[in-house]
């Protein structure tokens, strides 16, 4: 559990707005810079957050995480300032009307990545040599480093992964929700709140738990109050915590007193 990776996405943003409007370079150039850059980055987050504690227990390394992602958004705040800034979209067309409805392109994009990388997750996962040794490491390093898994190699490759996929949901957010030091929070919570819905673990879940919180978001804020709208999520989080503990697809654990 890395309590950073909301952080990740934030970082990807100030990226982006860094290349494209600081140093000039083109948007799609910017794009895909940040997304190599943060990947880079996660080797390091790895070094220096993960691997000194990887020996101390999961609390540990986890409490270290927690730490990060204090550290990251106040050291971006001392270093650009607390205001929020604005970055262009994927697209020069803003949008086009669907009936009596406006479908942002942005949005549009956002969900065509999403579907991509899903689709590429799962290929990588489970029809790679990689994938198998990114499963067998995360679940026993001990007995992958006994099958001949270079552990340390398969530990920076995850973080190296889960950094440039953070770094890609910040900059296709960021038309949206504007770049700011608390875009990251507001990323991590709702995508922690998606994985427990949908079960830790299950990929398929926290897909169902994503969609499930954007809808009562949407839905709270037409026919509800729009003020209340990322509250909506929570109270179904809530509820399924009530319900179901383990999550829609989780599977319910028994632990030996």
């Amino acid at each position: 559990m890395n309590f950073a990776q909301g952080q990740f996405s934030m970082l990807g943003a100030y990226i982006l707005l860094v290349l494209f409007v600081g140093v000039g370079l083109p948007y799609w150039a910017a794009f895909l810079a940040s997304i190599i850059l943060m990947a880079g980055f996660g080797v390091l987050f790895a070094g220096a957050v993960y691997w000194p504690l990887r020996n101390r227990g999961q609390l540990t390394v986890i409490i270290s995480t927690i730490g990060a992602s204090i550290l990251l958004p106040n050291a971006v705040l001392a270093l650009y300032g607390p205001s929020p800034a604005t970055v262009p979209t994927l697209f020069d067309n803003p949008g086009f009307m669907a009936g009596s409805v406006f479908v942002d392109t942005q949005y549009l994009s956002i969900i065509a990545f999403t579907i991509l990388m899903v689709i590429l997750q799962y290929l990588i996962f489970e029809k790679t040599m990689l994938g198998k040794k990114l499963q067998a490491t995360s679940q026993d390093k001990e007995m992958a480093a006994m099958l001949g898994i270079p552990v340390a190699i398969m530990v920076l490759i995850t973080f190296a992964y889960s950094a440039a996929l953070g770094a890609l949901a910040g900059v296709l957010v960021a038309p949206v929700l504007f770049v700011s030091v608390g875009m990251g929070a507001t990323i991590a919570l709702k995508a922690f709140a998606a994985n427990i819905i949908g079960g830790f673990g299950s990929i398929p879940g926290a897909i169902l738990g994503g969609i499930i919180i954007g809808l009562a978001e949407t839905l709270g804020a037409t026919y509800l109050s729009t003020p209340y709208k990322d509250a909506y999520g929570f109270i179904i989080l809530l509820l399924v915590l009530l319900v179901r503990p383990q999550g829609l697809f989780g599977e319910l654990i028994a632990e030996k007193a």
